[in-house]
């Protein structure tokens, strides 16, 4: 087996490990053993930046296919909820974030080889532009995750099932980081626009009309959910509903092209 089959096959193992360890207690009246989880998090994660770092650096230029990126996407989301676990409890959130990891870094062990697409680091525009797209996305998907969390515990209110409520964070903590993260999301997503329009000849053109106008699609949606809170009031599965549709087309814009391009065709 080479380096990087081992690295990866220690990832997914420290992944599945650390999802295990909360699943199997989440009901438990203790709760999971959050430094045993962390532990395995983290040992999960190193190994994840060194596979990353190898699929995306070459000598010359940053090979950014889709397999590549998806790898690297999955390490931010789960690198970000590791950190925010530091301080609140993300039950609900690591199982999900860890174990899609895992699987991703599974299937990219057998996936077929794909062409490579290369960005030259030097070009600063857009690296930045890719920069804000990445971050952006992350944040956002996150945001989507703690959209089904705030669902989770208030139908766990409504059904006043005090076990399982004692290892959640409290609902009003969840639902205020939920429109925190939204916020940042979207403000990450605005400034990806804003770059794109300034840094990319492309950025209009009609090849890559469907990214630009579902990212828009998406970016106002996001805006809609943000002034309906702030103004309206608007909470629960009304949020929850609007928060997957802007992210499965936010997805659909960063990735649905790309996917028909370097798989299908």
């Amino acid at each position: 087996m080479t380096f990087i089959q081992v690295t990866a096959l220690i990832a997914v193992l420290c992944y599945f490990l650390a999802s295990f360890f909360v699943v199997t207690r989440l009901f438990h009246e203790k709760g999971p053993n959050h430094v045993l989880v962390l532990f395995f998090g983290c040992c999960a994660i190193v190994p994840h930046v060194l596979l990353t770092t190898d699929m995306l650096f070459s000598a010359e230029s940053i090979n950014f296919n889709l397999p590549n990126v998806i790898t690297l996407v999955a390490l931010v989301i789960s690198l970000l909820i590791t950190l925010t676990a530091l301080k609140y409890k993300t039950n609900l959130l690591m199982p999900v974030t860890y174990s899609f990891a895992g699987c991703w870094i599974i299937a990219t062990l057998f996936m077929p080889a794909v062409s490579n697409i290369p960005l030259t680091a030097n070009k600063l525009g857009l690296v930045t532009h890719i920069t804000f797209s990445l971050v952006a996305y992350c944040v956002l998907v996150i945001a989507c995750l703690y959209s089904f969390q705030v669902t989770y515990i208030n139908m766990k209110l409504k059904e006043k099932n005090l076990a399982v409520l004692n290892h959640l964070p409290p609902l009003m903590l969840v639902e205020r980081q939920l429109f925190v993260i939204l916020a940042v999301g979207t403000l990450c997503l605005m400034a990806t626009s804003i770059t794109g329009i300034i840094f990319i000849e492309s950025f209009l053109a009609k090849a890559n009309a469907h990214k630009t106008v579902l990212s828009l699609i998406a970016l106002i949606m996001y805006c809609v959910i943000l002034w309906g809170h702030f103004k309206l009031g608007w909470r629960g599965h009304k949020v929850q509903t609007l928060t997957i549709v802007a992210t499965a087309i936010l997805t659909l814009s960063y990735f649905g092209s790309r996917f028909v391009k370097e798989f299908l065709l």
